[in-house]
Formats: structure tokens, sequence, C-alpha cells
């Protein structure tokens, strides 16, 4: 992403990897003599303090660490407006496979909102200014859930592993139905026949787990965890009575079956009234926001 920032133009490149890769970055920075082009480095979440002290003492760096949820805003309104695309969308006629679109959305003038930021575990923040914001909620079923259950289930070990399994099944061969138990819709509460009643309830019985592949169990726990995290995050946005919910995080690369389910369960049980949000760059705001206060910091001490 092309941009100026700090009085310099250039482009912003976008890398990741896991923390359970630490060392390998340990030795890249040691090979490429960071600790000679800065002092420190700026970062943000649970890796800038469970790694501070590894980072100082086989690269000789020391990790300024600074808050996740400060550089999470930043990072999404810094990136929103020097993005020369679109960087926030959503799904029209997510439930239709056909005719599903994906379509820009205006997020100049956005507030209010709710962020809901998919990581290990989730937390949702109501945003009412740049620098008004709170955290009012949140779940330990996140992504973290997601991929350890993979592994346990299904013998996988990594995330995108754990992705490519989830798109060959079918949540429906574990999940109990509204239509296995009332032979059809529930219509007195507008509940369809395939609406899910009971995540994983038909491995309650030995002929249904004889059928359960992989791929089926895959699914269903990618099912479970976005429905849980489509639920929470409608109940906050009425609580809070905000009708857009921007939903960033690892947990939603190379995920398009959760970001799709999110759309469609906010509008459906919403009626219409929530829209759910997505951005291009999820998983690297904060990182940019921690760029951002550096670049502050930098000139705060040349003014000096």
């Amino acid at each position: 992403m092309q941009t100026e920032l700090g009085g310099r133009s250039g482009y912003l490149h976008f890398i990741r990897f896991p923390t359970s890769e630490m060392m390998s970055f340990v030795e890249l920075a040691k090979s490429k003599n960071f600790s000679k082009l800065a002092s420190q480095i700026c970062a943000t979440g649970g890796g800038a303090y469970k790694f501070n002290n590894l980072l100082r003492k086989e690269v000789n760096l020391d990790l300024h660490r600074l808050d996740e949820l400060d550089c999470l805003i930043k990072g999404v309104h810094y990136i929103d407006s020097q993005n020369g695309y679109p960087e926030c969308y959503y799904y029209r006629n997510a439930h239709e496979q056909d005719t599903c679109e994906k379509t820009a959305f205006d997020f100049k003038d956005p507030y209010p909102y709710l962020i809901v930021n998919i990581g290990s575990g989730v937390s949702v923040l109501a945003v009412y200014s740049p620098d008004n914001y709170k955290r009012i909620g949140g779940t330990s079923l996140g992504g973290g859930t997601f991929l350890g259950l993979c592994c346990l289930l299904t013998g996988c070990s990594t995330f995108e592993e754990a992705i490519e399994l989830a798109t060959q099944g079918n949540s429906t061969v574990i999940d109990k139905l509204v239509k296995d138990i009332y032979g059809g819709d529930y219509e007195r509460f507008n509940l369809a026949g395939d609406t899910v009643a009971s995540s994983f309830g038909k491995m309650a019985y030995s002929d249904k787990r004889e059928q359960a592949s992989k791929a089926d169990l895959a699914k269903a726990t990618l099912v479970t965890i976005t429905n849980n995290i489509g639920s929470i995050a409608m109940m906050s946005a009425k609580q809070e009575k905000i009708q857009r919910v921007v939903f960033v995080g690892n947990f939603l690369r190379v995920n398009t079956m959760s970001m799709r389910l999110l759309a469609y369960a906010m509008e459906f049980w919403s009626k219409g009234e929530l829209k759910a949000l997505f951005l291009e760059h999820e998983g690297y705001f904060g990182a940019v926001g921690s760029l951002l206060e550096y670049v502050r910091n930098t000139h705060l001490l040349d003014a000096q």
C-alpha cells in the first residue's frame, strides 16, 4: 500500500508469520543486524510482552509495547484513509452461492460502530469517535478455539489446513437442525428447518458418529464458533444501539465461509437492521497502529 508517513513516501509491505515461528524471526533479525538499524521495535498484543526478553537477549533489541486496542483502532482508520481502493466491504445475498456479491462500503463517517476483533479469543469494542471507545465484551471462544478443536478432532496442524478441511465438509452431518426436532420449520418463531438447533447434537448417536468425516467435523466446528461470535456481536450491537458491526482479525484470513455466515446471520436475525462489515487488511491493523505511534514519538523527540 502506497502512503506518506513521517515525511517519507513509499510502500507499506504486509507479511505475517505465526508466533510459533518466532525463532525464525529472531534468526532473521540477527542475520540482518536489526540492532544496528534500530534500538527498539514497536509491537502490540500479547507477543510484545511474551517475547520481549527473548529479543533483548538474542537480538539486542527492546520491544516498545503499545496498547493493543488503541493500535487496532488507529490502524483501521489510517489504512482506510490511505488505501487507494475501498478498504471496507460487505456481502450482498450472503446466503446465496450464485448471487453472493462482495460490495464496497463507504467507511469515511462510520461512527458509532462496533469492532469485533477475532484472534485467539474475541474482543468487542464500541467506537464513538477516534479517541472515544470502550470494550463492552468478548468471549474466549475464538480462532484459537477453532484451531485447537480441529487439531483434536481431525489431526490437522495448521489454520490453513483446518480451513481447507472445513470447505470440503457438511456441518449438517454433525449439527442437529430445527427440522430434525420438528420435522420442518418452527413457524411460530420463524425458525427455518435448516437452522442449527444444537451444535454437534447428532454426535450423541453412534450411527451418526460413524458417518462423520474429518471435513464434516471441521466445518461444524467453524460454524459453531462463527455462530457464537455472531450472536455475541448482535447482542452487543443491540445493547449499544449501534447498527454497523466491523469484524476484523486473523480468524477471517482465508476464511470467506465465516464472513458470509456472519453477514447472513447479522442481517437475518436483526431483520436487516444490522450490517456486518469487513476490511481488506484484517490482521494488520495493530501493526500499523504501532508504526503510527513510533512515527509520532520520533517526531516528538526530534522536536525537543
